[in-house]
């Protein structure tokens, strides 16, 4: 810390000179000012749009994204259309990769949405050519910004927020365009960059470096595109430079990704890799038949109706026929692709105790953040599984099988399992895990998430008590299991066949989507639950009014059965929120007909008069 405080110390007033000479450098060269102006209004306006968009379609985006990528061609398509309407690849990219590490999505599906998503990308050489360049900014870009900034005074919702910062994006955008063409038109009476073109294979490949340089530096393939379209629009540079800048730009994008994936997880390195491929390979294309896809474009021009010497539209439509090309190309290998994608960044080994899910990709969305913690969750709950399952000395084999309960509880483990050990391995860890990432989850989450969240919380906090149950409950099981004494083993084996009854329920619960037998199996867990209660039901007193146990036998027997009551209780509340999909049908009809505590009680003492 100390090391870091003197290097910030140091430093930092160095960076600082530094910046005010380079704006007195600028000062000097106003054109060129104007032009670095511009680009930076142009990715203000972008970071506008793409917070606006998010906030405005208020998940929708997601869901659309998570139901509509089940296959290539609706992935691509999804991808483009996502992006096409945003104007933000890398909020698409954010939220695949979110998808990607709670398993929302596969690997092949999010491949497809990054592919389409480049087509949609080059839709903002569209914006730029048709509607920038001939943007009056006094005429519209300052009204819209205008209007973004009094709507969230009278207008409070997210969604009316989410619009007055599309507004205000897109103002700022057509106004970076504005300064950019008018730094480009005041730098040409002075330099003439077109001069500097370079012709043939040499200056494509000279070009192509620019436009793939000035990408990595910008960090916005978009912006740099935007910057081309002007300078060609002004003159600056020529029709075939363009192309290649064009290209270029394209290229960039991969260091980009490459760059923003070095801090994600496996999935998001796995996409970047993707990317890297797909950009690399049209580059190529690209590069390799220029002039014959120049051609084309003189061709299509005609019959989309682009005049001859509107170079900016062609060179809008010239990117985007290499992006569609690439797609051509590389689409039918997406399985292949995503074959080699899986054999890299396999993690070194997997450790029962450490997060399987939670990544922090995942909280840039709360739909993610959720699902991803409900999935860890179910993690610590399998972990609990098979302890709870070992320290009642029950093989997790047979409980599974289709095998008679009596059969289950007599067949035993050789050895006895170290309760305390395995949950501080595999319990302890994960849970603080879950608890500190549910916590940084909520700050971006609406008081419904939050509610859910909750839940979640709480179905966690039982599976860890369910555990300290079993460990309790353990050492007068182990005794009395193998005792001589008949009446406290047969007492002891029914607190084992019942809770291996409601494990093998909870199990099936896991795994059905019968609607009908997961709300039977939690009515029937609940009133089979109470069966623990052996003062009320009357065992405990007959048992020891016939000398059957002793009273140390008794007392054992009443605080262990009271802790087979806590365990069942706590894996039926884990049970109901856990394996209940929040968003179904079957959430809200379990939560009107499920029974409550005072309905069992009532059921029992019935059945116990008859």
């Amino acid at each position: 810390m100390l090391i870091s405080n003197i290097y910030k110390s140091l430093f930092a007033p160095i960076i600082i000179l530094l910046l005010v000479g380079a704006l007195f450098l600028l000062g000097l060269y106003p054109d060129i000012s104007m032009i670095l102006g511009g680009i930076a209004l142009f990715l203000i306006g972008m970071e506008y749009m793409e917070g606006g968009f998010k906030a405005f379609s208020g998940g929708l985006l997601e869901s659309v994204l998570e139901r509509s990528t089940n296959n290539t061609p609706k992935a691509i398509t999804t991808g483009f259309l996502a992006t096409a309407i945003v104007q933000s690849s890398s909020l698409i990219s954010i939220i695949v990769i979110s998808f990607l590490s709670a398993e929302l999505m596969t690997l092949t599906s999010a491949v497809g949405v990054i592919f389409g998503s480049n087509i949609g990308t080059t839709t903002t050489a569209w914006l730029v050519s048709v509607f920038g360049l001939k943007i009056k900014i006094s005429v519209y870009a300052m009204p819209m910004i205008i209007m973004g900034i009094l709507i969230p005074l009278f207008l409070k919702e997210s969604s009316w927020k989410g619009i007055a910062s599309i507004l205000i994006g897109l103002g700022v955008i057509f106004l970076g365009i504005g300064y950019m063409k008018e730094g480009f038109e005041t730098l040409k009476e002075g330099i003439n960059l077109a001069q500097y073109a370079i012709a043939g294979y040499t200056g494509i490949f000279v070009y192509v470096l620019v436009g793939a340089v000035a990408t990595v530096v910008i960090q916005s393939s978009s912006a740099t595109m935007a910057i081309i379209i002007t300078a060609l629009a002004t003159g600056q540079i020529d029709y075939a430079n363009a192309l290649a800048l064009a290209i270029g730009a394209n290229v960039g994008t991969t260091v980009t990704a490459v760059l923003g994936a070095l801090k994600s997880n496996e999935n998001g390195k796995r996409l970047a890799v993707a990317h890297f491929i797909f950009n690399i390979t049209t580059g190529i294309i690209a590069i390799v038949f220029i002039y014959q896809l120049a051609e084309l474009v003189d061709y299509l021009a005609v019959i989309v109706g682009i005049g001859i010497e509107n170079y900016t539209m062609k060179l809008a439509l010239f990117h985007t026929i290499f992006n569609i090309i690439g797609v051509l190309a590389v689409s039918p290998f997406i399985g292949v692709l995503v074959k080699f994608l899986n054999t890299l960044f396999i993690p070194k080994g997997v450790n029962k105790g450490k997060p399987k899910y939670l990544d922090d990709a995942v909280l840039a969305l709360p739909s993610t953040a959720l699902s991803a913690i409900i999935m860890e969750t179910k993690h610590l709950y399998e972990n609990a599984f098979d302890i709870i399952t070992h320290g009642l000395n029950l093989k997790k084999n047979n409980l599974l099988s289709s095998m008679e309960l009596d059969e289950v509880t007599k067949d035993l483990h050789t050895h006895t399992i170290d309760i305390d050990g395995f949950y501080n391995r595999w319990i302890k860890g994960l849970y603080g895990e879950i608890i500190d990432f549910s916590t940084k989850a909520q700050a971006n989450m609406s008081p419904e998430y939050i509610e859910e969240l909750y839940k979640f919380k709480l179905a966690n906090r039982d599976i860890v008590e369910a555990v300290k149950g079993t460990k309790h409950l353990q050492k007068n099981l182990l005794k009395y299991t193998f005792s001589r004494n008949e009446h406290i083993k047969e007492q002891y084996n029914d607190i084992r066949k019942g809770l291996a009854e409601l494990l093998r329920n909870i199990n099936t619960i896991a795994t059905t989507d019968e609607e009908d037998v997961i709300i039977l199996l939690l009515s029937k867990a609940k009133i089979h639950a109470e069966r623990y209660d052996i003062i009320t039901n009357g065992t405990l007193d007959k048992l020891i009014r016939k000398g059957l146990i002793t009273n140390q036998m008794a007392t054992s027997l009443m605080n262990d059965s009271d802790y087979a009551h806590s365990i069942s209780k706590n894996l039926i509340a884990v049970a109901e929120v856990l394996f209940i999909d929040i968003n179904s049908d079957l959430k809200k009809l379990h939560e009107d007909i499920a029974i409550n505590e005072e309905e069992v009680d009532l059921l029992i003492n019935n059945k116990d008069h008859t």
